[in-house]
């Protein structure tokens, strides 16, 4: 899964071959600097711009060079090879710069949680868990505070909702239940999962954004409170929901596109060509599905830290995955991974206390699931697993668009620049 992106990288230009103006014996000896130089030579260069890099990373274009690195060790100014300054231990240049040549420090700078260069799978769960911990007092109280009020509101739609479990005693008394009463049990359980979902949807578009605009402080080395995390991520809220609302939209369309050849053939008639179908239609949806899924996978912390729009946002994720797809693809399933192995860690404890206060009887008598006993103690399990883990999603994407950003575009200069580290202001 490396990401060996092409073309030259924006903000570089490749050096220029024409010949010197200085002529001489062709005896290996290199040209004489002191030479006097023309009236065009002379004259004053621009000033470079010093200003601050902008607060949104936003620009498309990273900085110039700073001075003391160089481009291929030198630059032609105006038919006169000249060095600027010291060069530098070498080293390779890393996938997206290689074009122009440029040279790097063996040091990268590290100004906040991870070092401003390209990124391995374990430098980003190390960042992920580093910002985590560095500013855990607004990480993990955005995500405490999620978490708590979703799972108060599916508790209480559980309760009041689910309370009546008649229907649901009725189908676990009767071998051949009625088609009202299935019907009802659906309803109920359909009614009480929409609640929680769009409850979930909210809590994980609120921790999304915030989540994101603290990864992307700890970066640059700054410290950031909950209030200036709410107003940093409040303006792009409904874009966040849309875009959250639309990719899962896509990912379904794109499976069911690929099944929906077998289920028109299963009611038509022909068992066996449907059987076939729908298998064939599985394996290509799911791979249709997790092509669309990891080429808007980048899109939420573009909309944040691009402040783009949805559509901008989904062609920009596009545009940054090119390339990248298995390598994306792998860090995802890494992170899901991670989530599920979390969250079935805490569910064992909670569900065993959750089983001892019942009685041990949930799946016989499914009355308990809704009791008070049961509700809180698997919501605790829950606000514990999420309290954790949607920080670490939100750093790992967070990390993986910065690294794409900074493979493709040289960011890291551009934020070295805006975290002040020394040698980057010009």
């Amino acid at each position: 899964m490396n990401d060996s992106p092409g073309g030259t990288s924006p903000g570089s230009a490749a050096p220029d071959h024409r010949p010197s103006r200085n002529t001489g014996k062709d005896d290996g000896s290199t040209p004489d600097d002191s030479t006097e130089p023309t009236t065009a030579e002379a004259a004053p260069r621009p000033a470079p711009d010093n200003r601050p890099g902008p607060r949104k990373w936003a620009a498309d274009q990273p900085p110039a060079a700073p001075q003391g690195w160089t481009l291929g060790h030198q630059s032609e100014d105006r038919g006169r090879r000249k060095t600027r300054g010291p060069v530098p231990a070498q080293r390779p240049a890393y996938p997206g710069n290689q074009a122009g040549g440029w040279r790097y420090p063996p040091q990268a700078a590290k100004p906040g949680v991870i070092p401003l260069r390209p990124l391995s799978i374990g430098e980003m769960l190390e960042g992920s868990f580093n910002a985590m911990r560095a500013h855990w007092r607004t990480a993990l109280g955005i995500s405490l505070v999620v978490a708590v009020l979703t799972e108060i509101v599916s508790a209480l739609t559980a309760r009041f909702w689910l309370g009546d479990t008649s229907d649901l005693e009725a189908l676990t008394r009767k071998d051949n239940p009625s088609i009202e009463e299935l019907n009802n049990a659906l309803a109920d359980t359909l009614r009480s999962v929409s609640m929680t979902g769009v409850v979930g949807m909210l809590g994980t578009v609120i921790a999304t954004a915030m989540l994101t605009v603290v990864v992307s402080r700890a970066v640059l080395g700054r410290q950031v409170t909950l209030g200036e995390a709410w107003r940093d991520a409040r303006p792009q809220l409904l874009r966040l929901l849309g875009l959250l609302l639309l990719v899962p939209l896509l990912v379904s369309l794109a499976l069911l596109g690929c099944l929906l050849p077998g289920l028109l053939t299963a009611f038509a008639g022909p068992t066996e060509l449907a059987v076939s179908l729908l298998a064939l239609g599985l394996l290509g949806g799911t791979a249709a599905a997790a092509w669309v899924w990891v080429r808007f996978c980048l899109a939420p912390p573009a909309l944040m830290l691009e402040k783009q729009g949805l559509i901008a946002a989904m062609r920009r994720s596009a545009k940054l995955v090119r390339g990248s797809w298995w390598r994306i693809l792998g860090i995802q399933l890494l992170t899901l991974l991670l989530v599920f192995a979390i969250s079935f860690v805490v569910s064992i404890p909670t569900a065993a206390i959750s089983a001892i206060a019942s009685g041990g009887d949930t799946l016989a008598n499914p009355a308990t699931a809704t009791d008070w006993p049961s509700l809180i103690t698997s919501g605790i399990g829950a606000v514990i697993a999420s309290t954790v883990s949607l920080p670490l999603t939100a750093g790992i994407t967070a990390l993986v668009y910065l690294d794409q950003r900074i493979r493709r575009e040289a960011l890291d200069l551009e934020l070295a620049r805006a975290a002040g580290v020394p040698g980057f202001d010009r």
